[in-house]
């Protein structure tokens, strides 16, 4: 399967097991008279449009390039994080508000039976993220990774909402605002992970150098052509799911200029066929002496 459609399921993943969880969350938070719950719902609801908006940017970021983009549609992905991230912090900005106006309000204790539900989405929420996560390493999406700290966020959301229902219902009605807490210290999680999502997406904008392992791998490669004898300066700059290199070869210098011509075609198109993620590389030619 390819990365983009690798990407793409991951997405729709997501997407569904979001619906799923909001409505959950949603009906046990009202019957089940816990703040907290329903705070989880305001997210997970979130997270709906926060995914479709993944789901589109990757289906954009991978249409090849044309006149206007010869560089392909990639950067749309960082751009699209940071649209994720945007949600994150409105979410964080609802549950925190809708906390504030209900503190102090009288309220029904919360049912027993919401610490299952909560402890079941706690386990599904952990697993999406464990799956979302690995599928952005194996895609190297900035945005897919985004979704899925959407998922690990909404897993703390509930781990703080368990242990604020658990504290209400132990030690009872003086301690009713107790999940509303919970709910705050979520909220400043997940602005916290916010932060942590954004600075990579912006490096990825601003061509940032942290691609030091792809560097080492294009150096190792180049070495294993015939008539490369080393390499100079490899600057690369990543695109959505795909990198272009600028890479700086070494050869005989008194090689004629069509020589260096086709090593430098014949280093491409291994590193091409080597390094998947390699969607363009310019060479350039030096002597070594």
């Amino acid at each position: 399967m390819s990365k983009i459609k690798t990407a793409i399921n991951a997405s729709y993943f997501s997407i569904i097991g979001n619906i799923i969880l909001a409505i959950i969350k949603g009906l046990a938070g009202f019957f089940g008279h816990s703040y907290a719950l329903i705070a989880d719902a305001i997210e997970s609801t979130t997270d709906i449009f926060a995914s479709i908006l993944v789901l589109m940017g990757l289906k954009y970021a991978n249409k090849p390039a044309d006149k206007n983009h010869p560089y392909g549609h990639g950067k749309a992905e960082p751009l699209i994080t940071f649209l994720v991230v945007g949600f994150l912090i409105t979410s964080a900005i609802i549950i925190m508000h809708e906390g504030i106006v209900n503190l102090g309000k009288q309220r029904e204790l919360p049912k027993a039976w919401t610490l299952i539900v909560l402890g079941i989405i706690i386990v599904w929420k952990e697993i999406s993220y464990r799956f979302v996560v690995k599928k952005s390493k194996e895609t190297g999406s900035s945005s897919l990774k985004a979704d899925a700290w959407h998922h690990r966020s909404d897993a703390i959301t509930s781990v703080t909402a368990f242990i604020g229902i658990s504290i209400t219902l132990l030690l009872g009605e003086e301690f009713v605002n107790a999940d509303i807490y919970a709910a705050f210290f979520a909220a400043i999680f997940i602005l916290y992970n916010s932060y942590l999502i954004f600075r990579p997406a912006l490096g990825e904008i601003m061509d940032e150098n942290l691609h030091e392992d792809l560097i080492a791998e294009i150096r190792k490669v180049s070495l294993t052509v015939d008539g490369i004898l080393d390499t100079e300066k490899c600057l690369i700059r990543k695109s959505g799911m795909k990198y272009h290199v600028d890479l700086h070869a070494i050869v005989e210098g008194k090689q004629s200029v069509k020589e260096g011509h086709y090593l430098a075609h014949k280093l491409k198109d291994k590193l091409q066929s080597e390094i998947e993620s390699i969607e363009e590389v310019l060479i350039h030619i030096e002597p070594n002496n």
